[in-house]
């Protein structure tokens, strides 16, 4: 076997591992999101090469993401059948040609930026260094041979062969955690760190995991005759098998593969094929609410841009709703099932607030930034289409005359806001507005009933406003 070759970190390459090793950072764990994701990419890329060589898949088949984690050698491995890296691609890719965002995410990060955003810059494969001295890395492209990279940072990394492949294809990443970072050996750490920012990956997720099961066996010898010391003054029945081999039960500790992100996204799926139950139970699991929602609608949009959306109206406003300090937590974004924010006040106008959901682009870049998302034009067209999907199902709950109360009772006051703020939709809120009217105590009307209603020769119309229905009518002006 050749003799390893060394090379050189590039320089900015090798600053910015010295910026992630040397600098705290209280959010690590985005280093699994960052390695399934790129993973996530692998598969994707050898799903494609299929689609004109189906030979690519015959040597492996399974196209999967795989999670082992080993206490004895404190390693975490993350494998996957992706469409691994030639020679060239490894040396290239993993050190010695910088992405084009490496410097601007230094900057970034040295300006007080949160390090999640690394995959932005295309440089996510470096925020294992978060939580690990060393990582090795094997890979097999179907068109070149098994190769290991490996480096503990330091400025260089090393490439081999191996006479031993343990991949038919695809990467498998080795990290050697650090002593404080040994916390994400533990299996309850990883489906927790995979159901929060991983769990509508396309690609099957599976974790190795401990599994103790209980066993029959039978008694050896010297077991047996001390048994039977303490049997001989038992009187033993009639006709009883002596000859039966007598068994004990005994625990026993296997490993198995665990299959975590079991839920394809329910928003992925038509419509029409997901039922009330169904949107009721995500409705619930998502926002935590112990009541049915109001309203659901569940749209994608396609052409210049492409993003899926499932949107709610719960029953009952929140009762801080308008608490100006308040962090809303009421759209989930995802880019390509990959979650990568639950506050992303941009993508819907303060007066929709109370709107809980997820949103799914498949054009925004992975992990963009709070500062980058303003300006962002993928992101104004989302927040237009989600706008108007909103008015769409405000309009639809307005054809139930019980629903549409218990809607404007909770949330009159975020209909009012959007009439003040939002200048291009003003007419179609206008629309939703109620009014006490004289003609009746007990239901409100809208205008456009009003003005159906009034007389040949009627000109004007009257109104007062107050502080309550009992302040109005005992007012001298009405």
């Amino acid at each position: 076997m050749a003799e390893k070759e060394t090379y050189e970190f590039q320089a900015e390459i090798n600053q910015l591992m010295s910026l992630i090793i040397n600098t705290f950072y209280s959010n690590k764990e985005i280093f699994l999101r960052e390695i399934i994701s790129n993973a996530s990419d692998a598969l994707d890329k050898i799903r494609y090469q299929s689609l004109t060589d189906k030979n690519i898949l015959e040597i492996e088949p399974k196209l999967e993401i795989k999670i082992q984690a080993d206490k004895n050698t404190k390693t975490l491995s993350i494998i996957d059948t992706g469409v691994g890296m030639t020679k060239t691609e490894l040396i290239n890719n993993l050190g010695t040609i910088a992405k084009s965002g490496t410097k601007s995410f230094m900057e970034a990060l040295q300006a007080g930026a949160d390090v999640s955003m690394i995959g932005q810059f295309g440089v996510g494969f470096y925020s294992a260094y978060l939580v690990a001295d060393k990582v090795i890395v094997e890979t097999k492209n179907f068109n070149d041979t098994h190769y290991v990279w490996e480096s503990s940072a330091g400025g260089s990394f090393t490439i081999d062969k191996t006479s031993d492949p343990t991949l038919t294809r695809g990467t498998k990443l080795i990290l050697y955690l650090k002593e404080d970072q040994l916390e994400y050996l533990e299996e309850r750490r990883l489906k927790d760190l995979v159901k929060k920012h991983s769990e509508f990956i396309q690609y099957p997720i599976n974790l190795w995991v401990e599994k103790e099961i209980e066993k029959e066996i039978e008694i050896s010898n010297e077991e047996e005759g001390e048994q039977t010391k303490s049997d001989n003054n038992e009187d033993k029945k009639e006709g009883e098998a002596d000859e039966k081999k007598k068994t004990k039960k005994v625990k026993e500790i296997t490993h198995e593969w665990q299959f975590l992100n079991k839920n394809k996204p329910i928003w992925t799926r038509k419509p029409e094929e997901v039922s009330r139950e169904e949107y009721s139970s995500f409705y619930k699991s998502l926002t935590n609410d112990w009541e049915d929602h109001l309203a659901v609608k569940h749209f994608s949009i396609e052409g210049q841009l492409e993003f899926k959306a499932l949107l709610f109206v719960p029953k009952r406003a929140p009762f801080d709703l308008f608490e100006p300090k308040k962090k809303m937590n009421n759209i989930k974004l995802y880019v390509k099932r990959v979650f990568i924010m639950d506050n992303c006040d941009e993508i819907i106008p303060e007066y929709l607030n109370f709107i809980k959901g997820v949103v799914d682009s498949e054009d925004l870049p992975l992990n963009i930034s709070r500062e980058t998302l303003q300006q962002n034009k993928v992101l104004k067209v989302i927040r237009k289409n989600i706008v108007k999907k909103c008015l769409e199902m405000f309009g639809e709950i307005s054809e139930n005359k019980d629903d549409f109360k218990t809607f404007y009772e909770q949330y009159s006051k975020n209909i009012k806001l959007g009439i003040h703020e939002d200048t291009q939709n003003r007419s179609k809120l206008a629309e939703l507005l109620r009014y006490r009217s004289s003609r009746s105590q007990d239901e409100t009307t809208t205008l456009k009933e009003y003005v159906s209603r009034m007389k040949e020769n009627q000109t004007m119309i009257y109104y007062i406003t107050g502080e309550s229905q009992k302040t109005v009518e005992n007012s001298p002006f009405s």
